[in-house]
């Protein structure tokens, strides 16, 4: 009888798929299992990620523009490469483009990916272009290189350490929920209306359509002497990302409800919403921050570094891994964020 893949969920089926893969290559560091890739060609090391968007699965042209599109499809793998604390250098993207696509389409996606290319300092180096039957899919491969004794995985935690996240949670997620609510909206939308919805929700919407990598926290990091022990961005939600920096280092940890850091405006929007915001900031997904823990003994020089909260710390693995609710109450903290192939 064959297995269906929702069983397995994305983690479980990557696991099968890669565990009887040996590492041949006296280059390769750091296979799968971490947000990039790891190789030794002498110096530096190399880093390397991909990442798949699919129409229809990761996002929803009714809404998002070709030009935001091209530009979040690089900035998520150069979120990858910040997270194992280095520097994108180069990208090649691969394209399958359906024929409902027009060149002047693809210019605008295009022009999307320059201004990413532009902002964050990387080449475009390469790809490929094919015909697809139905829809959009956009693969960008992203290179980028550290110092061998400054890559940073996610297997480092130790007790004790400082869990830390930078700007805000849940507003992307937050943002995706005012676009999905007003899509019928927006599909009659001629150009230079505005919806009314939308008014004073600029940033949430932002957020969404056009995320930042933190390469400001990097380079913040590196000017006060901090090596993280563990990173990662957050881009599937803040619990999932915590479970596998503990589950990967051997560990527990306690998060504190009242550290998270929550956007005014978000909250407001959650509360219309129906939508618990904790809920929102923990589980949401695709805010693209930094995820970290740094020994205790950083405390002093990390305080000075702006958009970055101490959120909780690291504990023993016997001791589970909590959040710890305003009035001290003490809940398991589960992964409810996005996972491929989950019902």
């Amino acid at each position: 009888m064959a297995t269906e893949i929702k069983t397995l969920g994305e983690f479980g089926l990557i696991k099968r798929l890669t565990s009887n893969m040996p590492m041949r290559q006296k280059s390769t560091v750091k296979g799968v299992g971490d947000d990039a890739a790891v190789m030794d060609f002498g110096g530096k090391r190399t880093l390397v990620t991909t990442d798949l968007l699919l129409e229809g699965i990761h996002f929803n042209l009714e809404y998002v523009p070709l030009k935001h599109l091209g530009y979040k499809a690089v900035v998520v793998n150069l979120s990858d490469i910040y997270a194992m604390n280095g520097t994108p250098t180069q990208i090649v993207v691969g394209l399958g483009v359906s024929a409902r696509f027009s060149v002047e389409a693809l210019d605008e996606l295009y022009s999307g990916i320059r201004l990413a290319c532009d902002t964050y300092g990387v080449d475009l180096a390469g790809g490929d272009t094919c015909a697809s039957l139905n829809g959009l899919t956009i693969s960008v491969t992203c290179i980028g290189v550290a110092d061998k004794d400054e890559v940073v995985y996610r297997n480092g935690a130790k007790k004790n350490d400082l869990i830390c996240v930078t700007g805000n949670l849940g507003t992307a997620y937050l943002g995706l929920q005012l676009l999905e609510r007003e899509r019928l909206s927006l599909s009659g939308q001629k150009a230079g209306d505005e919806i009314e919805a939308f008014r004073g929700r600029e940033y949430l919407l932002s957020r969404q359509l056009k995320p930042e990598a933190r390469r400001d926290i990097v380079e913040a990091l590196r000017e006060a002497r901090i090596r993280p022990t563990a990173m990662m961005d957050v881009s599937d939600g803040l619990s999932s990302e915590l479970l596998h920096i503990c589950h990967d280092s051997g560990c527990g940890c306690a998060v504190y409800e009242d550290k998270l850091p929550i956007n005014f405006e978000a909250a407001g929007v959650a509360e219309e919403m129906n939508l618990n915001i904790v809920t929102c900031a923990l589980n949401g997904g695709e805010d693209y921050e930094l995820l970290f823990t740094c020994d205790i003994n950083d405390y002093e020089k990390l305080i000075p570094i702006d958009d970055v909260y101490i959120i909780g710390h690291i504990t023993e693995k016997s001791d589970g891994c909590l959040l710890i609710g305003r009035n001290g109450e003490q809940l398991p903290l589960r992964a409810q964020g996005w996972e491929a192939f989950k019902e």
